[in-house]
């Protein structure tokens, strides 16, 4: 499968206008928003748990990044409820799942091969700063390498945000709204800008909260699942 598989274009996607759909596992759904391949996957992925419902045991051969959305999301390292952001680099392994039910934005096989950097952060207790030059923006970096850098944002409400990015950007709006594009965003949507695009966004009139990473689609391709 290949699905927003082009780097080279701006994406948007709207994940609270899709339907969920099952994945192989009974009672664990979702909505892809980009994808290489079919069940082993480069992929973008907002994952539905129900109450009591799990994957197998596995292993993630190209590493794991997630943002808990909602409920708490559990494996054999403990207990993640909403705002944790975890990275489970190349070679770890667990079983994932939620007694509680959650809901989990999660990207795959996007590491380096050699990256062993597990993260843990919680979001919700963030101390965020104002960059430089960037008025109406507080800012705090949950992850950084040669790579990329993965941030919260918190746009104040009204604020003009202007970034050129290094190597690409993607953002998930988490809570409020904002405008690119001449293009509407709210919680759940996802929008995807390509190396050389500069973002230019008009946060909503109750500001808006993002995930941002920026700098990884210079590797995008590079980091594939073997066939």
């Amino acid at each position: 499968m290949e699905l927003n598989a082009d780097f080279d274009l701006r994406v948007a996607v709207h994940a609270d206008r899709m339907d969920w759909t099952p994945s192989p596992m009974p009672g664990v759904e979702r909505k892809m928003l980009d994808r290489i391949g079919d069940e082993v996957a480069r992929a973008t992925t907002i994952v539905r748990f129900a109450p009591g419902s799990r994957f197998s045991p596995h292993t993630h051969d190209g590493g794991e990044e997630f943002l808990v959305l909602d409920g708490v999301f559990q494996d054999e390292q403990g207990d993640f409820p909403a705002g944790s952001y975890v990275r489970n680099p190349p070679t770890s392994r667990h079983t994932p799942g939620s007694a509680p039910g959650c809901t989990i934005f999660v990207k795959l096989w996007q590491f380096a091969p050699d990256d062993r950097n597990e993260v843990t952060r919680d979001t919700r207790d963030l101390d965020l700063q104002a960059p430089p030059g960037r008025p109406g923006v507080g800012s705090a970096i949950l992850y950084e390498d040669a790579r990329e850098c993965v941030r919260i944002e918190q746009w104040a409400p009204g604020a003009t945000v202007e970034v050129t990015p290094v190597g690409g950007l993607e953002i998930l709006c988490l809570e409020g709204g904002f405008l690119e594009g001449g293009e509407g965003f709210a919680p759940g949507s996802w929008l995807r800008l390509p190396i050389g695009a500069r973002l230019s966004a008009v946060a909503g009139k109750d500001g808006c909260r993002v995930w941002m990473k920026e700098g990884h689609l210079r590797f995008a391709g590079k980091d594939l699942p073997s066939r």
